[in-house]
Protein backbone atom coordinates (compact mmCIF):
# COMPACT_ATOMS: atom_id res chain seq x y z
CA UNK A 1 0.00 0.00 0.00
CA UNK A 2 1.65 3.37 -1.06
CA UNK A 3 0.25 6.90 -1.41
CA UNK A 4 -0.65 8.95 -3.91
CA UNK A 5 2.64 9.64 -5.02
CA UNK A 6 3.97 5.97 -4.86
CA UNK A 7 5.52 6.63 -1.68
CA UNK A 8 6.46 7.07 1.17
CA UNK A 9 10.08 5.64 0.42
CA UNK A 10 13.28 6.63 2.04
CA UNK A 11 15.69 6.44 -1.44
CA UNK A 12 12.97 8.60 -3.44
CA UNK A 13 11.88 6.14 -6.34
CA UNK A 14 8.87 6.05 -5.91
CA UNK A 15 6.61 2.92 -7.85
CA UNK A 16 2.70 1.57 -8.21
CA UNK A 17 1.32 -1.00 -5.70
CA UNK A 18 -1.78 -3.10 -5.69
CA UNK A 19 -3.21 -0.48 -3.23
CA UNK A 20 -2.94 3.21 -3.20
CA UNK A 21 -4.24 5.36 -0.50
CA UNK A 22 -5.04 9.11 -1.76
CA UNK A 23 -4.17 10.96 1.44
CA UNK A 24 -5.66 14.14 0.36
CA UNK A 25 -8.90 13.06 -1.02
CA UNK A 26 -8.73 10.40 2.03
CA UNK A 27 -9.64 7.44 -0.66
CA UNK A 28 -8.42 4.02 -1.32
CA UNK A 29 -8.01 2.69 -4.68
CA UNK A 30 -7.31 -0.78 -5.26
CA UNK A 31 -5.77 -1.55 -8.71
CA UNK A 32 -6.13 -4.48 -10.98
CA UNK A 33 -3.13 -5.74 -9.77
CA UNK A 34 -5.37 -6.14 -6.05
CA UNK A 35 -7.55 -8.20 -8.05
CA UNK A 36 -5.07 -10.18 -10.14
CA UNK A 37 -3.09 -11.48 -6.54
CA UNK A 38 -6.26 -12.50 -5.46
CA UNK A 39 -6.85 -14.83 -8.18
CA UNK A 40 -3.65 -16.56 -6.94
CA UNK A 41 -3.57 -16.67 -3.47
CA UNK A 42 -7.92 -17.56 -3.74
CA UNK A 43 -7.08 -20.31 -5.91
CA UNK A 44 -3.58 -21.51 -6.26
CA UNK A 45 -2.72 -23.10 -2.89
CA UNK A 46 0.76 -23.54 -1.17
CA UNK A 47 3.11 -26.93 -2.00
CA UNK A 48 1.06 -25.93 -5.82
CA UNK A 49 3.68 -26.56 -8.48
CA UNK A 50 3.27 -25.26 -12.20
CA UNK A 51 2.56 -27.71 -14.88
CA UNK A 52 2.99 -26.99 -18.48
CA UNK A 53 0.27 -25.16 -19.80
CA UNK A 54 -0.75 -23.34 -23.62
CA UNK A 55 -3.26 -20.94 -24.70
CA UNK A 56 -5.02 -21.55 -28.12
CA UNK A 57 -5.63 -18.16 -28.66
CA UNK A 58 -1.99 -16.31 -28.64
CA UNK A 59 -3.36 -13.22 -27.65
CA UNK A 60 -4.20 -14.59 -23.97
CA UNK A 61 -1.47 -15.12 -21.20
CA UNK A 62 -2.41 -18.50 -19.44
CA UNK A 63 -0.63 -20.57 -16.17
CA UNK A 64 -1.39 -23.42 -14.61
CA UNK A 65 -1.05 -25.33 -11.28
CA UNK A 66 -1.54 -28.78 -9.79
CA UNK A 67 -2.62 -28.22 -5.78
CA UNK A 68 -1.43 -30.86 -3.43
CA UNK A 69 -5.13 -31.79 -3.20
CA UNK A 70 -5.03 -33.16 -6.94
CA UNK A 71 -7.17 -30.69 -8.30
CA UNK A 72 -5.77 -28.17 -11.10
CA UNK A 73 -6.08 -24.63 -11.58
CA UNK A 74 -6.08 -22.63 -14.64
CA UNK A 75 -5.74 -18.73 -14.98
CA UNK A 76 -6.02 -17.01 -17.85
CA UNK A 77 -5.83 -13.11 -18.86
CA UNK A 78 -6.94 -10.53 -21.72
CA UNK A 79 -5.16 -7.79 -21.74
CA UNK A 80 -6.45 -6.76 -25.02
CA UNK A 81 -9.76 -3.96 -25.46
CA UNK A 82 -11.61 -6.82 -27.03
CA UNK A 83 -13.63 -10.02 -25.70
CA UNK A 84 -11.30 -13.24 -26.82
CA UNK A 85 -12.36 -16.93 -27.27
CA UNK A 86 -10.27 -19.69 -26.11
CA UNK A 87 -10.16 -23.35 -26.04
CA UNK A 88 -9.37 -24.70 -22.73
CA UNK A 89 -8.01 -28.71 -22.86
CA UNK A 90 -6.75 -31.23 -19.66
CA UNK A 91 -7.84 -35.03 -18.91
CA UNK A 92 -8.60 -35.50 -22.89
CA UNK A 93 -11.90 -33.31 -22.59
CA UNK A 94 -12.25 -29.20 -23.87
CA UNK A 95 -14.02 -25.42 -23.53
CA UNK A 96 -14.59 -22.93 -25.18
CA UNK A 97 -14.11 -19.75 -23.15
CA UNK A 98 -15.09 -16.22 -23.90
CA UNK A 99 -12.73 -13.51 -22.03
CA UNK A 100 -14.45 -9.87 -21.64
CA UNK A 101 -11.87 -7.57 -22.26
CA UNK A 102 -9.11 -6.67 -19.59
CA UNK A 103 -10.10 -9.74 -17.95
CA UNK A 104 -9.04 -12.43 -15.45
CA UNK A 105 -10.39 -15.84 -15.13
CA UNK A 106 -9.30 -18.85 -12.90
CA UNK A 107 -11.04 -22.02 -13.95
CA UNK A 108 -10.78 -25.16 -11.16
CA UNK A 109 -10.50 -28.82 -12.91
CA UNK A 110 -11.06 -31.54 -10.63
Amino acid sequence: MLNEEGGPNHVGNYCDAPVIVDTKKDEVHYNSSYYYIGHFSKFIKPGARRIGSKASNSRILATAFENTNGGTVAVLMNENDSKEEVSLSFGGKSMMLFLPEHSIASIIIH
